[in-house]
């Protein structure tokens, strides 16, 4: 088998594995996506990246696979990861991109001087229906659920994937670790559901904790912070240019008054290198 490159970044603490189309197929790769993102016998990363791919209305096509094999429609720090890659690898330049994902359209722009990108999340929604949640069609602001005993205050935000955003419990590790399971994977959810604790620490900043569906516990999410500083603006808990604080570092999100909301943060080289024929297989043959 061709050798399989990738290229490992991260945002804020949340890596991904960019793979380019070619050797292996769309197929292979989610079935394998378990075992080249484990922690002790792959590379290890919080998801893959495949692309760029053909694209009718964009620079560039995504797919972002999920640990697990499952495929998320849209993933801010795996937006601005693929959209430095592009440029490191010289396909685009300074000016702004488009790139087609699962979950609609998102435009980009490097700034390497700042060491930064920008990207266009879309416009965020509450609506049940696109944010797929059980029940009459509503917007889903300041709801109530019950989940593993708790009474949970919660928002329902799709930024072209659907995010639960809790407010009233402690922010901490402990608290998204013990309840993101049972969130994600709650039948109201349509889709499951991408899960965070929400916390305003003044109207400019807010912090989160982070369990991202297929993922688990991350340190940082873009898409999350998207969603979170929507549903702290429309709770009047912070205004349209929030700081958003991660266990991985700061984001900074920008909230119109339509509720398009833009990001903007770094994306971080690790490494790059190849993907062995016995790194794949399990079987534990060996070749030379």
């Amino acid at each position: 088998m061709p050798l399989v490159k990738f290229a490992k970044y991260h945002g804020l603490g949340n890596d991904y594995l960019v793979l380019e189309p070619g050797v292996l197929a769309e197929s292979e790769l989610f079935e394998l996506a378990p075992r080249i993102c484990h922690r002790n016998y792959g590379v290890g990363s919080d998801g893959i990246l495949l692309g760029p791919l053909p694209s009718s209305v964009a620079e560039a096509g995504l797919r972002i696979i999920n640990p697990d094999g499952s495929e998320a429609e849209k993933s801010g720090n795996g937006l601005r990861i693929f959209a430095r890659y592009l440029w490191d690898t010289g396909r685009v330049g300074r000016d702004p991109f488009r790139i087609e994902t699962r979950g609609g359209i998102a435009e980009a722009q490097v700034f390497p001087e700042f060491g930064k990108v920008r990207v266009g999340m879309g416009k965020a929604s509450f609506d049940s229906v696109v944010v797929g949640i059980e029940g009459p069609r509503r917007e889903v602001v300041g709801e109530r659920m019950l989940i593993a005993g708790q009474n949970l205050c919660f928002s329902g935000v799709s930024v072209g994937n659907p995010h639960c955003v809790i407010i009233g419990t402690p922010v901490t590790e402990a608290v998204i670790r013990s309840l993101g399971p049972h969130v994600e994977t709650d039948s109201r959810f349509a889709n499951r559901t991408n899960v965070q604790l929400l916390k305003a620490i003044d109207h400019d900043n807010i912090e989160i904790q982070i369990w991202e569906r297929g993922a688990g516990y991350t340190l940082a999410s873009g898409s999350s912070a998207s969603a979170a500083a929507c549903a702290a603006k429309r709770l009047g808990l912070c205004g349209g240019d929030v700081t958003v604080h991660m266990p991985g570092g700061k984001l900074s999100v920008q909230i119109d008054d339509e509720y398009c909301v833009t990001q903007t943060g770094p994306a971080t080289k690790v490494a790059s290198g190849e993907l062995t024929r016995e790194g794949l297989d399990a079987n534990g043959a060996w070749s030379r």
